[in-house]
């Protein structure tokens, strides 16, 4: 997935009010910026990082800036727009990138399904009227030796998803938990029930049922974002 234009690079004050930052830019000098991630963001951010924005060259928006990506002191690289996550997904099987989810006559986004009143991210339909159902979570928290977790706080919405994706196997249909790490410094990826044991619950539950869950990494530069390769998934 191509940005629209080249990100440029500033330099982290503080994030607040969930989806404000405060950054130095160069050139422009200091500003706010949009934050387009309403999760915790932990590790995902410190006073001083590099950062890099996306200019969106409308003079109208309040913010004229989105935050795209943290650089931290190692240097690595993590994209904090979660709204990336589906799309980025999504063009790696059109392209025919991820061998497993290729072959289907049939893909959407945004598709209503379930008995909760939710939307699955993506929505394929094979020559035989099967149907497969994705649902994508972007994984950025690091914690020790490359380890990536999800989720990063209790997510009741991630649990309404996972009972969702059982009910759709239960009804005949394959169902997919698809981690995108954005982040480049994490080597595998595994459940938070620190964080939530409610979900790690869940998603027990859900593997057990037949969810299959996939991980895959990304390759991240200031120009695009790309699916990279599969990652080890230890949940638990």
């Amino acid at each position: 997935m191509k940005f629209s234009k080249p990100l440029e690079p500033v330099v982290l004050i503080k994030r607040y009010k969930r989806f404000l930052a405060d950054v130095i830019h160069p050139k422009v000098g200091e500003m706010t910026v949009h934050c387009p991630n309403t999760g915790s963001m932990k590790n995902c951010w410190q006073q001083g990082w590099k950062a890099w924005v996306l200019d969106s060259e409308n003079v109208k928006r309040k913010y004229q800036y989105t935050w795209v990506l943290s650089e931290n002191l190692a240097g690595e690289l993590i994209g904090v727009n979660t709204h990336f996550a589906n799309e980025i997904v999504y063009e790696a099987i059109t392209h025919g990138k991820i061998t497993s989810l290729s072959g289907y006559s049939e893909i959407k986004k945004e598709v209503k399904y379930g008995e909760e009143n939710s939307r699955i991210d993506i929505w394929l339909k094979d020559q035989n009227d099967r149907h497969t159902f994705i649902e994508v979570k972007s994984v950025t928290l690091k914690e020790d030796k490359g380890r990536g977790v999800f989720p990063d706080a209790v997510t009741t919405r991630g649990q309404k998803h996972l009972r969702e994706l059982m009910s759709c196997v239960e009804q005949g249909g394959r169902a997919v938990l698809f981690f995108l790490v954005q982040h480049t410094g994490i080597k595998q990826v595994s459940v938070a029930e620190h964080i939530d044991p409610d979900y790690s619950g869940l998603l027990k539950k859900a593997i057990n049922c037949g969810v299959e869950v996939m991980v895959y990494n990304t390759k991240i530069s200031s120009v695009d974002i790309q699916l990279h390769k599969k990652l080890p998934f230890q949940p638990f």
